[in-house]
């Protein structure tokens, strides 16, 4: 692929708050309950020589109970810090002192896999300390429009919605690779099809052998796609083929939720999107509406290896099993013959 020209643009759109609670003022839903950040701690992991994970506590975010906010990636060096994703605004301060247990050296740059406010609510903290923020422009536009006032309260404090520091200050196009040169590592940012969102990428650490995925797969819960946001289930199965395309035996793959996975994780992944999308599609083709789909518990085959698939989702949102199927029948009914 050859390499982006840097470049902003604008275009509306309308964030998913939380990364799962989709509102609109015309059909407002319950509220989720707060999220107590005061309760959240940082865990850190360490996955090679110069290379960390960061997750929040469990059981703390309604939205994501398997680990508050969205996972971080840290590579760190003699140069500062390399990050992926920032998490909620309000964990900032949490997450600086985590770092500084693994460098003394700032934060020179932080990449956003997409513009979910799990994963870039604290943007404008980072930003403040020096770093430069980079993102797809898709990602940017959405984070440069404002939110429905519904949205907006349902996020609260998780984003600085009206901080100016929080729009990425490089941005690139979904047709080509940005390779950087950060203290000897080669770091590839990677757009993806229109997957989970369409600003989705992926973040390759060459030497570390490590990829930061982003949301399009994660292994806690079925997979989400933010249709308001022109993700795809079709683009999620072009992202997983991207990636198994150049990921190794040893690689290790890194989700925003969920655990750290090889490549096997993603094959399976692959085919229960692929089995449960063809049944779905024969089930419209047969004129079965929704409900009836829903009803036909096509996940249950997949249930014991998804954990978190029949958990209910805050603001009476049901589960991810269901919002899944729902979700491959809204996008395969219009095409559906």
């Amino acid at each position: 692929m050859k390499h982006a020209k840097w470049k902003t643009n604008a275009r509306t759109a309308v964030i998913a708050g939380l990364g799962i609670l989709k509102m609109t003022t015309a059909a407002a839903q319950p509220m989720p309950p707060p999220i107590p950040f005061d309760k959240i701690s940082i865990s850190t992991t360490r996955l090679t020589q110069r290379f960390y994970t960061l997750t929040g506590s469990p059981d703390t975010d309604p939205g994501h109970p398997e680990a508050a906010g969205g996972r971080i990636g840290v590579l760190t060096g003699k140069d500062g810090v390399f990050m992926v994703d920032c998490s909620y605004a309000p964990l900032s301060a949490k997450i600086t002192e985590a770092i500084a247990t693994m460098s003394k050296g700032p934060v020179r740059f932080l990449v956003n896999t997409h513009e979910h406010p799990d994963h870039t609510g604290g943007n404008p903290n980072f930003a403040r300390q020096g770093a430069i923020l980079l993102a797809r422009r898709e990602t940017r536009d959405a984070l440069a429009q404002p939110l429905p006032p519904a949205i907006a309260a349902a996020i609260g404090d998780a984003a600085l919605n009206n901080d100016p520091a929080r729009l990425p200050q490089l941005t690139f196009d979904g047709r080509s690779v940005v390779r950087c040169y950060f203290d000897g590592e080669t770091i590839d940012l990677i757009p993806l099809p229109d997957a989970h969102t369409n600003g989705d990428l992926i973040v390759r650490f060459e030497e570390e052998d490590v990829i930061m995925l982003g949301d399009f797969y994660r292994n806690y819960g079925y997979p989400f796609v933010d249709r308001s946001h022109g993700g795809t289930f079709s683009g999620v199965l072009k992202a997983l083929d991207t990636v198994l395309t150049i990921a190794g035996p040893n690689t290790q793959l890194v989700p925003g939720h969920g655990t750290i996975v090889d490549r096997s994780a993603l094959i399976f992944y692959r085919d229960m999107i692929t089995d449960i999308r063809r049944k779905v599609g024969a089930m419209i083709k047969a004129g079965m509406t929704k409900q009836e789909v829903l009803a036909a518990r096509l996940t249950a085959p997949y249930d014991a290896r998804t954990p978190g698939g029949n958990r209910p989702l805050p603001a009476n949102l049901g589960t991810s099993a269901d919002r899944f199927v729902a979700a491959l029948y809204d996008e395969l009914k219009p095409t559906a013959k």
